[in-house]
């Protein structure tokens, strides 16, 4: 019984799951904001490149 009541009050585990929640939305508003960027950039390439043509 002592050893689930450790296991309870233990906060490592929430410790690092914070930090992987942390991370993944960093990572996932990388991935919007790269994403946006990409297709912004692409549009202007291609402006670009007509307007050269």
């Amino acid at each position: 019984m002592r050893h689930f009541e450790k296991f309870l009050l233990a906060d490592d585990g929430a410790t690092a799951i914070e930090y992987a929640l942390i991370a993944s939305l960093i990572a996932i508003a990388l991935v919007v904001v790269l994403t946006n960027l990409g297709t912004q950039l692409s549009a202007e390439f291609s402006e670009v490149s007509s307007a050269l043509k």
